[in-house]
């Protein structure tokens, strides 16, 4: 663990211009470490004193905004952080998943897969755009209009940890355990509500053998419910290991040699949902997604393992 100046220092330096880091890192650390002295020479104790210097100088980003000479400013400076924090998180993830969920239910609908997937990029940037307005018009009018949110004020408490060779942040961690948890949960939701109907009475229809019920599909939501314990492991030890690529690999492999067994032996998708869409049953299209599905499948995998064997070594070197 490193000391709170330590954290406080990374959080400054992290927005100001690169070729000034170095001079503005001495220099901060130089006066942060005689405020501290300054204090500890009365009888302060040093890490009361550490927190008080810190809290003094405030919220790091408004101390980098002020060596980089940038206004913190959209209207007023007095709400423009906790904007930029809000718009940063909404924009992190609900264009993306308004834009998947609109592309999937255009490409149930219809024969045009290359349509349906620009349609949810053109609904993913849609969604982008109206949130930074209504996000930005709703800042813009209270500060127009002085009002109070009683926003908490900053403190040390708030200093992101140390990020230093750490290969998996929380982020990436997140973000794959939420994919995750929505596989898993869709696998058996899809029985009862897939998305997908059926031409002749709008029913329910599902997009795997129903027959997976009882024999694979319980096997490979397992797997992935091991690899949300991986991901989590993967994030407690903050790098990858040669224990973690082993299981990785294994994981990886118990879930991909089914999926491919599946493909390849018209075993994975209802036989109602192949004949839903005519396109599927013409020529050879059927083989074609097949092959495309299975050399996907094939190239994930082998892509994730080297990833996390050259992940592994560069730490060791």
């Amino acid at each position: 663990m490193t000391s709170l100046t330590d954290r406080y220092l990374a959080a400054t330096l992290r927005t100001v211009p690169a070729p000034r880091r170095e001079e503005i890192a001495a220099e901060l650390r130089a006066s942060i470490e005689d405020m501290i002295d300054g204090r500890t020479s009365g009888g302060q104790d040093t890490a009361v004193a550490e927190r008080e210097v810190l809290t003094e100088l405030g919220n790091p980003a408004q101390l980098a905004a002020r060596y980089a000479d940038r206004r913190l400013q959209l209207i007023g400076p007095t709400y423009y952080l906790a904007w930029e924090r809000l718009l940063k998180l909404l924009l992190s993830f609900v264009p993306a998943t308004v834009g998947i969920l609109v592309g999937l239910l255009a490409a149930t609908d219809g024969e045009n897969v290359g349509g349906a997937v620009g349609e949810g990029i053109g609904t993913a940037f849609q969604v982008a755009v109206q949130i930074a307005f209504w996000a930005t018009l709703v800042f813009a009018v209270l500060e127009r209009t002085n009002a109070k949110l009683d926003l908490p004020e900053w403190s040390v408490d708030q200093l992101p940890e140390d990020q230093t060779g750490r290969q998996i942040t929380l982020t990436d961690a997140a973000a794959a355990i939420g994919w995750l948890v929505l596989v898993i949960a869709y696998l058996p939701m899809q029985h009862v509500r897939s998305f997908v109907t059926t031409t002749a009475d709008g029913d329910n229809l599902p997009i795997l053998d129903p027959a997976l019920r009882s024999s694979w599909l319980p096997f490979l939501i397992a797997v992935l419910i091991a690899t949300v314990g991986l991901e989590i492991a993967k994030y407690r030890a903050g790098r990858w290991t040669w224990p973690l690529v082993a299981v990785n690999a294994a994981l990886d492999l118990a879930f991909a040699v089914p999926v491919v067994w599946l493909l390849l032996t018209d075993r994975l998708l209802n036989p109602e949902f192949v004949a839903r869409f005519e396109w599927l049953g013409r020529g050879d299209n059927l083989d074609t997604v097949t092959t495309v599905a299975v050399a996907g499948t094939i190239l994930v995998v082998l892509w994730d393992v080297v990833d996390s064997v050259v992940k592994a070594y560069r730490n060791l070197h």
